[in-house]
């Protein structure tokens, strides 16, 4: 038999707050008995059986559709399941998702009136995933000792965090209950943790909005408005926050006690985030996803779990078209998907819509940023289609193959990792949008010289972040709800967000 905590029986609530309430309760009891478990087989001692805790559970019952009445004056997106029946999903850290739970629970009772069930569920939680953010037990442990943790604890299961619900592939077992969510608790903690690896900062720093860049150049400048944020007492921004968890408060913001376990990494991540916080995680999140559509794909697998509100690239781009300019900017409303790293999971027959939220944001946040209008904003602005590669050298291909597609896509720019972030965003219901910078035309014989490149980089990349930073700005401006647009969802969607 499993050595397990006392079991806690399914509670029903119609308050969202006792609801979330019985949620920690359940959650912290389960992680409690498997970090005690494993202090103890870390000092030698042996178990009284196979130790399992398992995640939290929300359920609901529903026997109408939501009126629609509710849905026109809600205007949002989600909040509601597709159907009568029963939904449910499991749950994960509720201290680091309590805001967005409450949401979700708020708006399933709103839409359908209906008590919300708590529960233990059988799904079991990884070893792997309790322990807290300073934890290394594991470290303690000797190769053979290692080699137990199998037997003793339940590991990670692949099978318990695929994506079919976010895919559209997802199909219920005979009297299995439809999902409430797009990603299982498992799923979730999974990602959590990759993040941590990927770009050396704990998941709880990560903003709501979050912007991607394929240059270093984008990040030091980043870093230095971050930094003179801090400097001002008045700053919207409350804390800078770089690899390795070290923390710069706003200047007169006293040090909290977390902010001692910070420390320069020895070396970058791979995937390196800063973070220049707001309240209620309203600030911007900046990633150096690196080169290529299999970096841009890989850290999109996993801030997807944190449910932002939008993320937007900005980066370098190969401008097509002999009108373009170096230093012209191109806002991508279409994409052509020749980066191969999503076929599995979104077909390219799948279209890849603009948003009119993010694409208004941006248009008008070059304005704002360059003070140009009309005619001389178009001058040095192009909208237009974006190719997306996974070969960085498609010029020297035989044949012109790729020339020619890019033609008949009616491409105005080229890059390599464009087109993975706006096809995860939908996948993920996560708002996008792209706006690069033309830094070269090797159709037309203009490649990046070092000394070319170099003043480009100096003349363009500072402007460049101040527009992504003001478009997003102008989006928490006018609401972040109104953001996940219907675009982003089925007609037999999940509830949350």
């Amino acid at each position: 038999m499993p050595h397990m905590p006392p079991f806690i029986a399914p509670t029903r609530h119609t308050d969202p707050e006792s609801a979330l309430a019985q949620v920690r309760l359940i959650y912290n009891q389960q992680i409690g008995h498997l970090r005690e478990a494993m202090q103890r087989f870390v000092s030698g001692e042996e178990l009284p059986g196979h130790v399992r805790a398992c995640y939290p559970f929300v359920r609901i019952h529903t026997e109408t559709v939501v009126r629609q009445a509710a849905l026109e004056n809600a205007g949002l997106s989600y909040g509601f399941v597709a159907g009568a029946g029963r939904y449910e999903t499991t749950l994960t850290r509720p201290d680091l998702y309590a805001n967005y739970l409450l949401e979700q629970f708020r708006l399933l009772r709103h839409n359908h009136g209906v008590e919300l069930e708590v529960g233990t569920s059988t799904q079991p939680i990884p070893v792997h995933f309790s322990f807290a953010e300073n934890e290394h037990l594991e470290g303690n442990l000797s190769a053979e000792r290692r080699m137990r943790m199998r037997d003793v604890f339940d590991l990670p299961d692949l099978e318990a965090m695929d994506d079919g619900i976010a895919n559209g592939t997802w199909q219920p077992r005979a009297g299995e209950a439809q999902p409430l969510s797009l990603f299982t608790a498992a799923r979730m903690d999974y990602s959590l943790h990759r993040l941590r690896h990927y770009t050396g900062t704990a998941p709880e720093w990560f903003q709501n909005f979050v912007l991607f860049t394929n240059y270093q150049f984008y990040i030091d400048e980043f870093v230095r408005l971050g930094h003179e944020a801090m400097a001002r007492p008045d700053s919207e921004y409350t804390a800078f926050v770089e690899p390795g968890n070290v923390v710069t408060r706003r200047a007169g913001s006293p040090v909290e006690p977390g902010d001692a376990f910070g420390a320069v990494p020895p070396r970058l991540p791979q995937m390196p985030a800063y973070h220049l916080m707001r309240p209620g995680h309203g600030g911007i999140t900046m990633v150096n996803i690196g080169v290529g559509p299999s970096n841009a794909k890989t850290i999109t697998d996993h801030i997807a779990v944190l449910r932002p509100h939008a993320w937007l690239m900005l980066g370098h781009c190969a401008g097509l078209r002999n009108s373009q300019q170096l230093g012209d900017y191109v806002l991508a409303h279409a994409y052509v998907r020749e980066d191969h790293v999503l076929d599995e999971e979104l077909p390219v027959w799948v279209p890849i819509p603009a948003l009119a939220e993010i694409q208004v944001a941006l248009e008008q946040a070059v304005a704002d940023v360059t003070g140009l209008r009309g005619a001389d904003l178009k001058g040095i602005m192009r909208t237009g289609t974006v190719a997306s590669t996974d070969n960085r050298n498609w010029e020297l291909l035989p044949g012109n193959e790729p020339q020619r597609r890019f033609s008949q896509s009616r491409a105005v720019a080229l890059d390599m990792e464009s087109a993975a972030i706006a096809a995860n965003g939908f996948r993920f219901r996560v708002p996008y949008g792209t706006l690069l910078c033309v830094s070269d035309k090797p159709l037309h014989g203009e490649i990046k010289l070092p000394g070319m490149a170099n003043q480009f980089y100096r003349e363009r990349v500072d402007q460049h972040l101040r527009i992504g930073m003001r478009a997003i700005e102008l989006l928490r401006g006018a609401g972040t709800q109104r953001l996940h647009s219907r675009k982003l969802r089925s007609f037999d969607e999940v509830a949350f967000q």
